[in-house]
């Protein structure tokens, strides 16, 4: 297993989060890994073995790129042996605007795009181990792509606001960040996003306590909903079980048992 993450060039900071690079070895064996919710849109690319996801009672196997939008509940994806994928994580504000698509709320979205031209160069590199340079690719084709569009300095300060919060800012204030109406931020957020502030909001809460119960398992389940914002206890086991499909105490079980730890923001769970 190998994980790696990239810092975005300076000029694409407020759209990208990061650029990331993950190889697995699954076996023989078909295996499945299940991602859990967070606050960040994914254009993945993948590479050897062919990636699924569960529809209508079979498996659909997904080109090459995907995207993971803002998920709601886990996704489980199965695969076997080698599985080496480059992803694009994307602040979901920004991540339509900056492929020219429509905002959704598709969990997992297959869409057809020239980006997809990048695929037989990226595979020559993954193939031939040059991975720093598969990265040079693709930061180059979002620097082109980022210099043709505008960024809504509203919605990339509401959206410094909610991540310093780390989601616990109420909307109002959210919109005094952004120096906007409540109702000029929830219209252009959604138009953006294809969600509300408080939909995103939520998401970016839960992933801190996710990350914190996949990193240190023995944390004080009430300790973190107080220091999280949570009304108490009850309301962190509530949210948390909304996204996850899991009580935190769970989830905190199943961490420590059998977690693969690559990064704080890579939470996957291997399944044979």
């Amino acid at each position: 297993m190998q994980h790696q993450e990239f810092e975005p060039p300076e000029e694409l900071q407020d759209t990208i989060k990061c650029f990331w690079y993950d190889r697995r070895d699954f076996g023989d064996v078909q295996s499945s890994f299940e991602v859990l919710p967070d606050g960040y849109a994914e254009i993945i690319f993948h590479f050897g073995s062919a990636c699924s996801i569960s529809y209508n009672g079979g498996l659909q196997s997904l080109p090459s790129p995907f995207m993971v939008g803002l998920l709601n509940q886990p996704v489980l994806f199965y695969t076997q042996n080698r599985l080496e994928i480059i992803g694009i994580r994307c602040f979901p504000w920004t991540v339509f605007d900056l492929l020219g698509l429509p905002s959704g709320k598709d969990g997992v979205r297959i869409f057809e795009h020239p980006i997809a031209q990048l695929q037989s160069a990226l595979d020559e590199c993954i193939h031939a181990g040059r991975i720093e340079e598969a990265m040079v690719l693709v930061k180059a084709y979002f620097l082109n792509a980022r210099s043709h569009i505008a960024v809504d300095s509203m919605l990339f300060k509401a959206g410094i606001a909610m991540r310093e919060a780390k989601g616990t800012m109420p909307v109002s204030q959210v919109a005094a960040a952004a120096h906007a109406t409540v109702r000029t931020l929830e219209r252009n957020f959604k138009q953006s996003s294809g969600h509300t502030v408080k939909d995103v909001s939520g998401l970016m809460r839960f992933e801190q306590a996710r990350n914190q119960l996949w990193l240190y398992p023995d944390s004080n389940i009430a300790g973190l909903a107080h220091e999280l914002g949570y009304t108490d206890q009850s309301h962190l086991s509530r949210e948390f079980k909304r996204y996850s499909g899991t009580t935190p105490a769970a989830f905190a079980r199943r961490a420590k048992k059998g977690k693969k730890v690559v990064s704080k923001e890579f939470v996957a769970f291997i399944q044979s």
